[in-house]
């Protein structure tokens, strides 16, 4: 590094990675964590919504509907606008609407509240997602950042864990358990929203934006939190840039977007068939256990080793290598049901699917924010994560009825999807092992 300046990531380098990207992931992880309880509470909560309010259940499940699209319009929005305005104000915006209309959706008085509450909840769970992954990759050197940010989506299973632990708690509330459940997983978000104020902005976003001494200043925080003694020189100013969201399909970045893009929205549309639609098939034919919370948490533990073997593949092998390599399993996984209907077969394959997923998912959440220039990475986290709640809309249209009728047709087709997100991740234009961020 110079005497006299430094690029961004120099100045990564030399605060070091410590004590303040800890407290980050951790504050970032709590987060997601309820999130994650969020997203998967619906099925957990649509009985005794439907018992409260005299309603069907298909009716009650249109609160997971209102929340998906809430989500849909959060990852767009926010991201966004995280590179237009910066990132702290939209990431401190974002939950503070994702805790309050969570805790809130605990008091509905009515159905109609409790569907607008739970929209606005999933606008700020949206938008959650494209602006922690965006910042937590700003404040981590190349050579770790993968890993760190497969680590983070880790806190999906913890999340998936405590909520299974939750929904067999709050069953003995009866009727209320949906506003226990609302009320739980809505307090981790209240406590990130304190712990977020004393996240500063990206030194990325603050030097692309034309502040290069205020993103030193906070250079220079994170070194002091870290334990780092040595200054943090004057950083070399970049070129201020703010690109229409067209720009994602510019042509440098056309055949990456394309193609990122479609990869979230299959594996997307695979992950709800097999997580959903799959057990309940199978729930039919004497697997009901498949839809019990103790299932859940075995399954949430199977994630974590896939998490672990995704950070280790995503900085030894390369982010495409391992993404290709778990949806190739993943599929395997999908077909083995075709296998038998044993309990070992149905269990095993099931196992497999959440190990191989989840870290699918991980080293996609890694991959995506990498490929993206400074002034678009969070536009292009958002619409990505928005591609992926139009996924999981379309789910129900797109696989459950050929699984009610057609069941190896139905695994086939999951399949299909997983092997073509491999080869559209194959036609990504990028490999970030390694990679500077632009």
């Amino acid at each position: 590094m110079s005497a006299s300046s430094a690029t961004v990531e120099q100045g990564i380098l030399a605060a070091g990675v410590g004590k303040f990207q800890y407290r980050l992931f951790v504050i970032f992880g709590l987060v997601w964590m309820a999130d994650a309880m969020q997203v998967l509470s619906i099925g957990f909560s649509a009985p005794s919504i439907a018992t409260t309010f005299g309603i069907g259940m298909p009716q009650a499940l249109q609160t997971g509907t209102f929340f998906f699209i809430g989500m849909l319009v959060g990852a767009f929005v926010f991201g966004r606008l995280a590179d237009r305005i910066g990132r702290r104000p939209v990431l401190m915006a974002a939950v503070v609407i994702d805790a309050c209309c969570g805790v809130a959706s605990a008091f509905a008085p009515e159905f109609t509240w409790l569907l607008a509450l739970r929209f606005l909840t999933g606008i700020g769970v949206g938008g959650t997602l494209p602006v922690d992954y965006t910042m937590m990759a700003e404040f981590l050197p190349s050579d770790r950042r993968g890993r760190w940010l497969v680590w983070l989506e880790s806190f999906w299973a913890v999340g998936t864990i405590l909520l299974a632990i939750l929904a067999l708690f709050a069953a003995s509330w009866g009727d209320d358990a949906w506003r226990v459940i609302f009320f739980v997983t809505g307090v981790p978000a209240l406590v990130g929203v304190v712990l977020r104020l004393y996240i500063p902005e990206s030194p990325m976003y603050l030097n692309r934006s034309g502040q290069p001494e205020a993103a030193r200043k906070v250079l220079e925080r994170v070194a002091a939190a870290n334990g780092r003694s040595g200054p943090i020189p004057p950083l070399l100013p970049e070129a201020a840039g703010r690109h229409p969201l067209s720009a994602l399909f510019s042509p440098q970045l056309r055949r990456r977007s394309i193609a990122l893009f479609i990869a979230w929205g299959l594996i997307s549309i695979a992950y709800y068939g097999v997580f959903v639609y799959l057990p309940v098939k199978l729930g039919a034919q004497g697997f009901g256990f498949m839809r019990g919370q103790e299932f859940l948490i075995l399954l949430a533990l199977v994630q974590l080793p896939g998490f672990a073997l995704s950070a280790y593949g995503v900085e030894r092998w390369g982010r495409k290598p391992t993404l290709v390599g778990f949806l190739v399993l993943s599929a395997i996984g999908c077909m083995g049901y075709s296998v038998g209907s044993s309990m070992p077969v149905v269990v095993g394959a099931t196992l497999l699917m959440s190990f191989a997923l989840l870290g699918t998912w991980g080293a996609l959440y890694a991959f995506t924010p990498e490929v993206y220039p400074t002034d678009l990475r969070a536009s292009g986290m958002g619409t990505a994560g928005a591609v992926a709640r139009f996924g999981g809309l379309f789910a129900p249209a797109i696989v459950a009825p050929v699984m009610a009728t057609h069941f190896t047709l139905a695994l086939a087709m999951l399949a299909a999807f997983l092997l073509a997100g491999a080869v559209a991740i194959l036609c990504v234009d990028a490999e970030t092992r390694n990679r500077v961020l632009e």
